[in-house]
């Protein structure tokens, strides 16, 4: 949650309303919102709720003036819209105390406050509530996180990549588990300074390379390929959009791992990645939220170490 003295709320919305509207408030320039979140409202009725943090120096009514603007245009009339102060405290270290440790699998992630409860065995990573969203306690995060511990019970993977990696929680638990090669990137500038800080203080900034992307065509991104497990921990219609970029950089029996969609979503996303020829190999549910596990083949005619496309790996270390 980012620091800010006021978010602008948006309710009664389903999911598809949140999403688009989320789309539109990215898509203007100088809009005064810092960072804007989409969660659940009443689970029952499918209701879903969008927050819009103010910049510390935006005029909230000016921000609430022109999200009801763009909430009008994406046709969301009946929406409730509020303005609400977020009180003058040090929220940050109140938000991380309140934050209990949270086990998927072999992971343990905690806050700094909670050190000194890290187990002897697993695989612990600190993860501190920040300016970038991602400290574990979410569902879509925690499906990540034990689908990656059940691919480790079974699999080596050698590379990895976190398409919209956050504060990189997941790749570092990745890198941490693995001490194995990780790239992680985000469109948010900030999020990519904060996940290489705490990659840092994981003892994992030799293994990770955190690059400022959309999608994986950045060159960096496109030289580490092929990865033999990408993350991608958004939502439906961004999961959609990447399935051709995502199957492209998946290695040979690599796999896939997609969250940030709900079970009325699965169809559609799942049919996007079928159609480039993988397979699901494993579907979770935690807390009213999917995570997919796809897996790519292994024609007999391709050899180790090739992209899908047929390109060689780029012996490529982080700089």
């Amino acid at each position: 949650m980012p620091e800010s003295s006021w978010k602008i709320q948006i309710g009664d919305l389903t999911l598809d309303e949140a999403e688009r509207l989320s789309d539109a408030i990215e898509t203007v320039e100088d809009s005064g919102v810092q960072a804007a979140a989409i969660d659940i409202e009443d689970e029952k009725k499918g209701l879903w709720r969008l927050e819009a943090y103010c910049l510390p120096q935006s005029d909230p009514a000016s921000v609430a003036e022109a999200i009801t603007g763009l909430a009008k245009s994406c046709g969301l009339h009946d929406s409730k819209l509020r303005t609400i102060a977020i009180e003058d405290e040090d929220w940050v270290a109140r938000s991380q105390s309140d934050l209990a440790p949270i086990i998927a699998g072999r992971f343990f992630i905690h806050g700094s406050h909670d050190r000194p409860r890290r187990p002897a065995g697993g695989t612990s990573v600190e993860i501190d509530a920040a300016q970038a969203f991602g400290t574990g306690h979410h569902a879509t995060t925690r499906g990540c996180l034990i689908a990656l511990d059940r691919i480790l019970k079974q699999a080596r993977p050698q590379s990895f990549l976190d398409l919209g990696c956050g504060s990189g929680i997941l790749a570092i638990a990745a890198a941490r588990s693995t001490r194995r090669p990780v790239v992680a990137a985000d469109i948010d500038p900030v999020a990519v300074r904060i996940a290489a800080e705490n990659a840092t203080a994981n003892t994992v900034g030799g293994e990770l390379c955190t690059f400022e992307a959309a999608g994986t065509k950045h060159r960096e991104i496109m030289s580490r390929a092929p990865y033999d497990v990408v993350f991608a921990n958004i939502l439906a219609r961004p999961l959609e959009m990447l399935a051709p970029e995502i199957s492209s950089v998946l290695a040979l029996r690599g796999r896939a791992i997609l969250s940030g969609l709900t079970p009325d979503q699965e169809a559609r996303v799942l049919s996007a990645y079928l159609a480039q020829g993988l397979r699901l190999e494993q579907r979770l549910r935690v807390d009213g939220w999917s995570c997919l596990t796809l897996s790519s083949g292994s024609p007999k005619s391709a050899g180790p170490g090739r992209l899908r496309s047929g390109c060689q790996r780029a012996p490529v270390r982080c700089r």
